[in-house]
């Protein structure tokens, strides 16, 4: 078997804005954060939507209380990676079901917030982690199929009555992906955000039984994103480029290229 090519960082410059769009308090604390501590400390706006208030999380305590208790943990989370924007909406944690109403509510957020990058996990039924969690696909299907709303005046017209011009990100950043792209370097203070960000969520995470402590788990996460990009600790994505032409676009006019130079066909 051939060595991984190594993954490169996403560009630089590649973004000012950038949206996270998760079903759940901690979502973004598994890895995800230590990016978006990266992104903050070079000047980048990010912002947190979370379609759920994460109610039905712990079995100990009654849906009101574990509501109010994460989303208070998830604000202490999101402040302690630089973040300070973070909204809620009101579905049902637990019982997600994919719907227009839901891809309009995040199209609503994406033109308000104006991302450069939207940040959406993964939808697959089997991802980087295993069994991927019902909710969790709901929200990045969702999320991914809002992106396009958002930039299409002609859907979800109501979006303009309320004063709400298309607007399309650049970039969509699947976390999780078992085929990522690219990486972010988070070794240093990053990783330090990325831990401290889920150690926020300390109440909710003392009730699951067998969990790893933070700090073991975040590092040795990212240790072997590392190895992907050739740095100690990273967080990788599958990173879409919606400015670039397709993949198959390229090649096909590669192909195109090279027998208009021939004029005999091009092997693939």
């Amino acid at each position: 078997m051939s060595a991984e090519r190594t993954l490169p960082p996403l560009p630089a410059d590649a973004f000012d804005r950038v949206l996270c769009v998760v079903a759940h308090p901690d979502d973004v604390e598994y890895g995800t954060s230590a990016a978006v501590a990266a992104w903050t400390s070079r000047g980048v706006d990010v912002g947190y939507l979370l379609l759920t208030r994460g109610e039905a999380g712990m079995d100990a305590s009654h849906p009101d209380r574990t509501a109010a208790l994460r989303v208070g943990e998830q604000i202490a989370a999101s402040a302690a990676v630089g973040v300070s924007e973070v909204e809620f909406l009101d579905y049902p944690d637990g019982v997600l079901v994919y719907s227009l109403e839901m891809r309009r509510d995040i199209a609503r957020v994406i033109r308000r917030h104006r991302p450069d990058a939207v940040v959406v996990g993964s939808w697959e039924v089997e991802f980087a982690a295993g069994l991927n969690q019902a909710d969790h696909r709901v929200a990045g299907l969702a999320a991914v199929d809002a992106v396009r709303d958002a930039g299409n005046r002609w859907v979800f017209p109501e979006l303009l009555d309320e004063g709400l011009q298309p607007w399309s990100p650049r970039w969509l950043l699947v976390a999780g992906d078992e085929r990522p792209t690219h990486g972010v370097d988070v070794t240093g203070a990053a990783l330090e955000g990325g831990i401290a960000s889920l150690e926020a969520h300390g109440e909710y995470l003392a009730g699951i039984a067998g969990h790893p402590p933070p700090r073991a788990m975040i590092s040795g996460v990212t240790a072997v994103h590392g190895r992907r990009m050739g740095v100690a600790h990273a967080v990788l994505f599958r990173a879409f480029d919606f400015h670039a032409p397709p993949p198959i676009a390229v090649e096909a006019m590669r192909l195109a290229e090279a027998e208009a130079a021939t004029g005999r066909p091009a092997s693939p």
